[in-house]
């Protein structure tokens, strides 16, 4: 089902990115990685066995993310579908934390998938076909404390996923959301500079390869959403139904950053 397929990818030099291009690779798609920092986007593109490519991309710059889309299409013709994974958190109390930080999170994680999407779009049109993968979080639809600044993006990544896919649903496109809690990656180096917030949840902590495994499986299958784990999908439920219970539930847990 993927096997060609051609897969833009954003934070690709490492994580779940680079782990999912690995598994496209697997199952014969071409994924394109792309990123900030060439030297880890060529280290991770020689650990693919199949066929690949990587370009240096910043999601905040428009011009650089439509100058890597016009490259892409130059060379395969397409862009199947997009990964949209680049994104970065920094657990601050709201006191504590400037506007600036707010303002350049929300730059990174929500406008820079808005960014690609338009980039991406256009031809996807063109030829009434594609997918649009978005990774926000468990974040998103479980708030905790000392996470405003980041919580607030994925709410904003969860509101725009679920309304454009009932745009592009008529029109041929696919538009997904997966949504994780804690993944053992470098995220939580700027995260959690101390470590407090990991050694409180290590024990429910996702590796990569489990989460690029399910977002393969989310562009197999063209599914909507997916909750991860299933302890956090389980909590998700509860906490549309009784976010105040769930608060006190699920707070002390969170909150421990």
């Amino acid at each position: 089902m993927l096997k060609d397929k051609v897969v833009l990818i954003s934070g690709a030099s490492s994580g779940i990115g680079a782990w999912t291009a690995a598994l496209l690779a697997e199952k014969g798609a071409i994924p394109i990685l792309t990123g900030r920092n060439r030297a880890r986007l060529e280290e991770e593109a020689r650990r693919i066995k199949g066929k690949c490519a990587y370009y240096v991309m910043d999601v905040t710059k428009q011009e650089q993310i439509d100058q890597t889309v016009e490259a892409i299409i130059r060379k395969y013709g397409k862009i199947d579908i997009l990964l949209n994974n680049a994104g970065y958190g920094q657990f601050e109390s709201f006191a504590d934390m400037p506007a600036e930080s707010f303002s350049a999170m929300m730059d990174t994680n929500y406008m820079g998938i808005v960014r690609c999407v338009k980039a991406v779009l256009p031809q996807m049109l063109k030829r009434g076909s594609g997918h649009i993968v978005n990774i926000a979080s468990m974040a998103g639809k479980i708030p905790s404390a000392k996470s405003t600044s980041y919580t607030a993006t994925k709410h904003a990544v969860l509101g725009f996923t679920n309304s454009l896919r009932m745009e592009m649903r008529p029109l041929g496109i696919a538009v997904s959301a997966v949504n994780p809690g804690p993944i053992d990656t470098a995220f939580f180096t700027l995260a959690d500079p101390s470590g407090s917030y990991v050694s409180n949840v290590r024990w429910f902590m996702m590796k990569p390869r489990y989460v690029a495994k399910k977002i393969v499986s989310v562009m197999e299958r063209r599914k909507e959403e997916v909750d991860l784990p299933l302890a956090a999908a389980i909590g998700i439920k509860l906490y549309g139904i009784v976010p105040r219970f769930a608060d006190r539930v699920f707070g002390g847990l969170f909150n421990r950053k």
